[in-house]
């Protein structure tokens, strides 16, 4: 018999407080820094694709 998982009763995450320029800051640096990881490594993966589209 499956159980079904608790349900939460959430309306927010976090703290009650507002985000701080600092913390606001941090986050933006993150997202950033994620953004261009991934841009560097989708430019790296098509650039393999067309290598090998060129060979075959």
């Amino acid at each position: 018999m499956k159980r079904k998982p608790a349900e939460l009763d959430v309306d927010f995450i976090g703290g009650q407080d507002p985000m701080t320029k600092e913390e606001e800051k941090v986050i933006s640096e993150y997202i950033k820094a994620h953004k261009l990881l991934g841009a560097k490594k989708q430019v790296r993966s098509t650039k393999v694709a067309q290598r090998r589209k060129i060979n075959a």
